[in-house]
């Protein structure tokens, strides 16, 4: 039996704390807290993120083309399929908690070992590979772990109202990470700073135990005042058997929600590499002037590192602004349904635009817009699919579509990327035009999910499983 008394009884909370919260949603008494403290650890792990995440961009782009930051993806994709199937069989093992904590030492643990492996000098072009590929594979599994135990904690009802309030902590981590990396980076140097990312990890951990527990004393109190006390939650249990990849092939829905996380993915990756390939040379001309090859290295990484942050506070600003005064407002008003539409014709538009202009400045506008409604509207959306389906579904099938599915987009990228270097020739105006083809067939596979969520939630049907 799963008790869905989620948030617990915060009816202490000041009603000031209520009022201020309908800027973003409408919170019920008693849930509070429970939001406050999930969009409080969300915000920590952008902002670690986004601290990791520049410096990604300058180790790659420092010393490799924009072609082979392609290609690296396709590296990520196979990764990933063990790190599913590694996934699957640790969340049948043991319980969320210790899910996300080993999860998120594991991770912490990687960042103090490139640390050492800088101070014993091996930080050069194959450090950049391996710093890359393990940033890929660190937030989708990160991340995606994060949402699957909001996923966990609300019921639909809840999920709908309270995920934008969350989701802005996202956002708003992105900013903030993003904004430190660019005003502190120059004086610290890009390895200091990945320490400050691996200890707001561990305060994340923190966090996540804290709404555990709290969440688990909440339901017991629930529970032995019902008619049925002493009741086994399902939160202090490993999910059930069965793995991700499975899930998703055997259901339709889910299926679909994998395609269009692959187009989303395959389309928004093409776009950046459009920004890549100008920016790229940009960094060189920047760099032209110095004197000795060691400082044009560092005049281009510092370039890049500066560039790609102040693109990623851009972003970020855009996402606030959406999360803040419009995300909640679609959900209450058009449904989740409606809204996973509205970043593929913001694309349909942008890459038009792009097929036609193109510059550095434009690029940098349309991808930061475009990036920002990924990372807040569309982020929000796709987790909310989530809402409608079971726990092992949650854990294990969202882990497989957040994951290897996301990276695959990235993949197939770089297969577009190689075929247009040795065949294609296409332009960068080419490959916009083209982006411009795929996001149709995305809104088409749009349109399968709405049908598929639609037949879902028909009658208020329980969710199977």
């Amino acid at each position: 039996m799963d008790i869905q008394t989620t948030a617990g009884t915060d009816s202490k909370t000041p009603s000031f704390v209520y009022h201020a919260l309908k800027l973003f949603t409408h919170v019920k008494p008693g849930e509070a807290v429970t939001a406050l403290l999930l969009t409080l650890n969300v915000f920590l792990l952008l902002t670690a993120y986004y601290i990791i995440k520049p410096i990604r961009e300058s180790f790659i782009l420092s010393s490799w083309t924009p072609e082979d930051k392609a290609y690296l993806f396709a590296a990520m994709a196979f990764f990933l399929i063990f790190v599913v199937k590694g996934f699957s069989r640790l969340a049948s093992r043991v319980p969320r908690q210790k899910l996300i904590s080993w999860v998120s030492f594991f991770f912490i643990f990687n960042i103090g070992l490139f640390y050492v492996l800088h101070l014993a000098g091996l930080s050069g072009k194959a450090m950049g590979i391996i710093y890359f590929i393990w940033v890929g594979i660190f937030n989708v599994t990160v991340i995606a772990q994060f949402w699957a135990f909001a996923n966990d904690l609300y019921t639909e009802d809840m999920g709908h109202r309270l995920f934008p309030l969350i989701a802005f902590g996202a956002v708003f981590g992105g900013f903030v990470g993003s904004t430190l990396t660019e005003l502190l980076v120059g004086a610290l140097g890009e390895f200091p700073m990945l320490l400050i990312a691996a200890a707001i990890l561990g305060l994340c951990v923190v966090f996540t135990l804290i709404i555990h527990h709290r969440e688990v004393r909440v339901k017991k109190a629930a529970a032995a005042g019902s008619s049925a006390p002493g009741v086994e939650l399902e939160d202090e249990k490993p999910v059930a058997p069965g793995g991700g990849f499975k899930l998703v092939w055997q259901n339709r829905y889910l299926l679909y929600i994998a395609l269009f996380v692959l187009l989303l993915n395959f389309i928004n990756q093409n776009g950046q590499y459009i920004l890549d390939s100008i920016a790229a040379p940009a960094a060189e001309k920047a760099a032209a002037a110095a004197a000795t090859a060691a400082e044009h290295d560092q005049l281009k990484r510092q370039f890049l590192t500066e560039f790609y942050a102040g693109f990623m506070s851009l972003q970020g600003l855009w996402s606030m602004a959406l999360q803040l005064f419009f995300v909640s407002r679609i959900f209450k008003w058009f449904g989740v349904r409606v809204a996973i539409f509205i970043l593929p014709c913001i694309a349909l538009g942008g890459y038009l635009s792009l097929s036609f202009f193109l510059s550095l400045g434009l690029v940098k506008i349309f991808k930061a817009i475009e990036n920002g409604t990924d990372y807040s509207l569309m982020n929000t959306t796709r987790h909310s699919l989530f809402l409608i389906t079971s726990r092992v579904e949650k854990y294990k099938a969202k882990a497989a579509i957040d994951t290897f599915f996301h990276r695959t987009g990235d993949a197939l990228n770089a297969a577009l990327v190689f075929l247009n270097m040795i065949l294609l020739k296409m332009s960068v105006s080419g490959l916009a035009r083209l982006n411009f083809v795929f996001v149709i067939l995305w809104i088409g596979v749009g349109a399968l999910i709405y049908r598929e969520y639609k037949k879902r939630t028909a009658g208020g049907s329980p969710v199977r499983g």
